[in-house]
């Protein structure tokens, strides 16, 4: 029996890659680089911060990682809120099952998860919410994910985790729970939706 869900952020509890990219475009504009490839923007839209900066920055080894850094940590995220769209019936599924279900985020996201649940008014639905910067080590390592179990007292088993991306699938195996994919068909499940409220008809919930 299905006891808890767990939810990745971006391209699954919104439509984030706008604001990834005016993100990381704004740190490279900064520093008179060029802005991201395609490759470049899809890569951020899955990794923990840390890396999406290594990356995007690469090839630019004249610019120190510590003033990248420092000039990241003085940007305020909340310039970029406006660039997130929430999956449309992300709330109604939230509300249908928080009665009957735990639920819990693990996001490669780190220091701007909070900002976001607190913007859209979804912080009081989340009991765990775990990111890069309070996981051991980010995704795909299943430590998020195991702490947020540890935490519930439930087993894999009893939990179904939302991911969009072979990062999230990845998360997934390693902490041995269900994966629903989440708009992505490639990922190795038998579970695939493209909305929220598609989860309460899937066999794994009955």
């Amino acid at each position: 029996m299905i006891k808890l869900f767990v939810f990745d952020c971006d391209g699954v509890m919104f439509d984030s890659k706008p604001a990834n990219r005016a993100y990381y475009n704004h740190l490279l504009l900064h520093f008179g680089k060029p802005v991201m490839d395609e490759e470049e923007l899809e890569y951020v839209h899955t990794h923990s911060v840390k890396d999406c900066v290594s990356h995007i920055f690469r090839q630019h080894l004249d610019i120190s990682p510590d003033k990248i850094e420092a000039f990241r940590s003085s940007v305020d995220y909340s310039r970029f809120l406006d660039h997130f769209a929430i999956e449309p019936d992300l709330v109604k599924f939230l509300q249908t099952v928080k009665n009957d279900f735990r639920l819990g985020i693990s996001t490669n996201r780190s220091d701007t998860m909070q900002m976001l649940l607190d913007h859209f008014h979804l912080s009081d639905f989340f009991e765990k919410v775990m990111t890069s910067a309070n996981a051991r080590r980010p995704k795909p390592a299943p430590d998020a994910m195991e702490e947020i179990l540890q935490y519930f007292e439930i087993k894999p088993e009893e939990t179904v985790f939302i991911g969009d991306s072979i990062i999230d699938q990845l998360h997934a195996q390693a902490s041995r729970t269900h994966l629903v994919a989440f708009k992505n068909r490639s990922l190795e499940t038998p579970y695939h939706v493209d909305s929220f409220m598609e989860i309460l008809n899937l066999d794994l919930l009955h």
